[in-house]
Formats: C-alpha cells, sequence, structure tokens
C-alpha cells in the first residue's frame, strides 16, 4: 500500500471541514518537547479509560439497588459487559478506518463521542438505558484506544519511544489504583451518577489538548472500502468468545448457552479468518503476525493481562472470606499492585530504548511468576503479601512498556492504528479471560455452592490459583523470548514526527 496526503490539496469548505484533521498552532509545532505534549495528551484518555472502569466496578452494587435488581446480578453486570463488548469488538476495525482517515482526527471524535455517551449515563432513568448509553461510551472509548499508542509511536523520536509509552501506561495504571478511592469517594458524595458525570469536564479538557496539541497523520495507508463482512464476522465472534467467558463459570460451562456462544466465536471466527485471507482490503492485515515480534509480544501480553486481572479478581475473595479485612482495607492493599506498577513503568520503557524489549519482557514475566509463587507460599493479609503484590508490580511494570513498544515498533507504520487495535483488544480480552479461567480454576477448588467457604478451603483455592497464574507467567516469559534481540523499532518507515 502506498500513503496518501495528509490533508485535502484543496481547502475543505463546509461540513467537509469536519474531515479534515485541525492544524496545531505553529508554536506548539516548533516546540522542541512537542513529542511530550502529545505524549501527555494522549495520557489524559489513557487515564480516564482505567478510572472510568474502575468506578463502575465499584457501583454495581448501588446500581442494583437503584434499579431494584436486587434478585438479578448478571442484569447490572451488563453495565459493565455492554462496555467491554463494544470496546473489545470495535477496537481493531476503528484502528484501521483511522489508518486511512486520520489518527488525529478519530481521537478527537472518540472523545466526543466518550463525553455524549458519558453525560448520557448520568441521566439514564432505567437500567436498559444505562446499558444502551455505555454501549455509546465505549464506542468512544474505543476510538481512543485504538489510537493512543498510534499517536505516541507518530509522535515520538525512535530512541525515546519506549519512554513515551511506559509513561502513558504509568498513567493507565495511575488511572486503575486511583478507581476504587474516588468512585467511593464520588459515591459518597453525591450518588452513583456523579461516577459519570465527573467525566465530562476531564473529557472536554482532553479533547481541547487533542485539538491544539496532537500532529496530523503522517503515513497513512491508502483509502480502500471498508472490509464490512470482516468487521461483521470479527464482532460476532469476539462477542460469542467474551460471552462465553463473562458467564462460563454463572452458568457453567457445558451449559446450552455457553456452548451456543461458543460456537458462535469459532464458526464466525473461521469465517472471519477466511475473509481475511482472501480480502483485497481486509480489516485486519493478519500477514502481520507473521512478524515473530509482533505474534510474540502479542500472545505474551494477551497472558500478562491475564495474569494481571487474574489475581486482582481472586485476592479480593480471600481477603474477605479467609483474612476477614473490610472491603476497604482490602481494596487498600490490592492498590499496592497497580501503584508498583505505575512506579516502574516509565524507568522500564526508558531502559528498552537502551537494552531492547527482551531483556526486560522476560525478566518481568519471571519477576511475576516468583510473586505468584511467593502469595501461594505465604499468603498471609498484611506485610508480607504487599510486598508479594508489589513485586508483582514491579514486574508487569517491566514487562508492559517495553512490550507495548516493541509491538508497535514491529508493525509497519501505515498500520500503526492497526496494531494499536489488536494490543488494546488484547487488554479487553485478557481482562476477561483472567477473570473466568482464575475464576475457574478458584471454584474448582473451593466449590460454586458454599456460601461461606472455610477459611483453610478459601487458601487452598488462592494457592491453587496463583499457580496456575505463575505457569501463565512463566508461559508469557518463554513467548516474549521468541522476540529475539531486536531494538524497539523494526520497521524501517518508523521516523519522528516533525
Amino acid at each position: 500500500m502506498g500513503t496518501v496526503p495528509q490533508e485535502p490539496t484543496t481547502p475543505a469548505h463546509g461540513w467537509r471541514r469536519l474531515l479534515v484533521e485541525p492544524r496545531r498552532p505553529d508554536a506548539v509545532a516548533a516546540n522542541p518537547n512537542a513529542h511530550w505534549l502529545v505524549v501527555g495528551t494522549v495520557c489524559v484518555g489513557a487515564f480516564m479509560g482505567q478510572l472510568d472502569a474502575s468506578i463502575v466496578v465499584i457501583a454495581l452494587p448501588r446500581l442494583q439497588h437503584a434499579f431494584h435488581t436486587t434478585s438479578s446480578i448478571g442484569a447490572v453486570e451488563w453495565v459493565s459487559l455492554a462496555y467491554l463488548l463494544v470496546l473489545v469488538a470495535m477496537v481493531t476495525a476503528v484502528g484501521r478506518f483511522a489508518d486511512m482517515v486520520g489518527r488525529k482526527l478519530l481521537y478527537i471524535y472518540g472523545f466526543a463521542i466518550f463525553i455524549v455517551g458519558t453525560a448520557l449515563c448520568g441521566l439514564a432513568p432505567s437500567l436498559i438505558w444505562l446499558d444502551v448509553f455505555r454501549i455509546l461510551q465505549g464506542f468512544g472509548a474505543a476510538m481512543l484506544q485504538a489510537n493512543s499508542v498510534a499517536l505516541i509511536v507518530q509522535a515520538m523520536p525512535a530512541e525515546k519511544l519506549g519512554k513515551g509509552i511506559g509513561v502513558q501506561g504509568a498513567f493507565q495504571a495511575l488511572g486503575l489504583s486511583l478507581g476504587p478511592a474516588v468512585g467511593g469517594f464520588l459515591l459518597l458524595l453525591g450518588g452513583w451518577r456523579l461516577i459519570f458525570w465527573v467525566n465530562v469536564p476531564a473529557g472536554l479538557i482532553g479533547m481541547a489538548l487533542g485539538w491544539f496539541l496532537l500532529p496530523r497523520s503522517r503515513h497513512l495507508a491508502e483509502r480502500q472500502p471498508m472490509d464490512w463482512w470482516g468487521i461483521a464476522t470479527f464482532v460476532t465472534a469476539i462477542t460469542g468468545l467474551m460471552l462465553a467467558l463473562s458467564f462460563g463459570n454463572e452458568s457453567g460451562w457445558l451449559s446450552p448457552p455457553v456452548i451456543a456462544y461458543v460456537a458462535a466465536a469459532v464458526v464466525f471466527g473461521a469465517l472471519f479468518i477466511r475473509r481475511e485471507l482472501r480480502c483485497r482490503a481486509p480489516m485486519m492485515q493478519l500477514t502481520i503476525f507473521k512478524v515473530i515480534p509482533f505474534s510474540a509480544g502479542i500472545s505474551s501480553g494477551l497472558l500478562s493481562y491475564l495474569a494481571l486481572f487474574g489475581v486482582l479478581f481472586v485476592l479480593p475473595f480471600y481477603l474477605k472470606d479467609a483474612g476477614h479485612l473490610s472491603p476497604a482495607t482490602a481494596g487498600l492493599e490490592l492498590v499496592v499492585l497497580p501503584v508498583f506498577l505505575g512506579l516502574t513503568a516509565p524507568f522500564a520503557g526508558a531502559l528498552a530504548d537502551r537494552w531492547g524489549a527482551q531483556p526486560l519482557t522476560v525478566g518481568g514475566m519471571l519477576v511475576l511468576a516468583l510473586a505468584m509463587l511467593g502469595i501461594a507460599a505465604h499468603p498471609e493479609p498484611g506485610g508480607v503479601l504487599l510486598v508479594e503484590l508489589a513485586v508483582a508490580g514491579i514486574g508487569l511494570g517491566m514487562f508492559t512498556p517495553p512490550n507495548n513498544a516493541a509491538i508497535m515498533g514491529a508493525a509497519p507504520r501505515r498500520h500503526s492504528g492497526m496494531a494499536s487495535g489488536i494490543l488494546n483488544m488484547t487488554r479487553g480480552m485478557g481482562t476477561s479471560m483472567g477473570v473466568a479461567v482464575t475464576g475457574l480454576v478458584y471454584g474448582l477448588v473451593v466449590g460454586t455452592t458454599t456460601a461461606n467457604p472455610p477459611a483453610a478451603v478459601v487458601t487452598r483455592g488462592l494457592v491453587a490459583a496463583t499457580i496456575f497464574l505463575a505457569a501463565v507467567a512463566v508461559a508469557a516469559a518463554i513467548l516474549a523470548r521468541l522476540r529475539g534481540r531486536t531494538g524497539l523499532n523494526t520497521d524501517p518507515t518508523l521516523t519522528a514526527e516533525g
């Protein structure tokens, strides 16, 4: 594929101006630190996305009471599931579209849609309408996340790419760690509607920063018709997979609905692959997976997200049922992991610029495996567990920025939006797989019918789950080893944005 000009050769008039990326001020473009202004702008969206996810999860019990659905937990779970489904299913397609029309353009409009969806969520008169507005919010979030890392790749000098992505990873971890505390404060201050409305002013700030500070897109892919059949089969396959992962433990993995979800994922997944291999302008360039640094990074990244959200899922049960801690105290202990992830990420990104991705990604996953084995050997709440969680956060902080930078560096520049979409899709899939698979391992030991299991049984469940997650981390380290000792930028078309 060739490239196209970043703007039309003739001035746009009327509504067509909405399809042209605004030029940033000359003073911004000439600033020697303009690339860091791009990173800071992208970090606003990264922080908001993680903060919003954490806030909504902690508000689910309040929503259950507010909408009088106390007899059905599944109904209120769709507030999270609807958002996650849209985000995971659409983020790659949006990234592909952004590669053709402009990443800055879709990032700004993503903020606009996210703001509107967020405001409507705060006004929702019923649970059904809240789910509908969460779908709209999820689509805006997909537009943000599909372009976030791609914008950093476009703007950062090659020798600073890892550090830039590391800073973005730190803000994601900060949003994740502050979510429960901010959410609890807002629930006390103004009720559940406030947790949505608080994102409106922050979103407006992010949108304005994007308008003035982000550079116009370069190295765009040639404009071609969208692969609508590919999008349709992909969305159906991902929806089936996400529904199976979300309801497998609750309904039973051999129940007819879950079997139907898995069957839909397999059938439409096969149709998607067949379509993409034959289509002249596919939604997803599957040939990109032939690049070992890219495929090794995506697969090891998926396992890292599985391990992260697996331990964050299983530990609250242990702290409550075996440690007898209050939800507030348990939440404070769990914050240690994302905080240390955020503290480590910028340093890991900077080191990756010097050493390459392999030593940090392999070492990070081995550190995570040791932390999981430490929890299995000494699962007592308090000081030892806090150290183990800190070590786990350090391991994930060592891994994530170098891995993300190496993934983006291995992708052709004109497909950086698609690559960023795939990267963010694996995060959502890893989240669901971490909860589902770790919950399955934990449930096999503890059982699913006991309301208040004995502390000894809960401890055995935690030990089994963390040993499993240690094995997952070792597998991720092996996959990361396959990328070889290459630098972060393997595509010769990657150059710094002027």
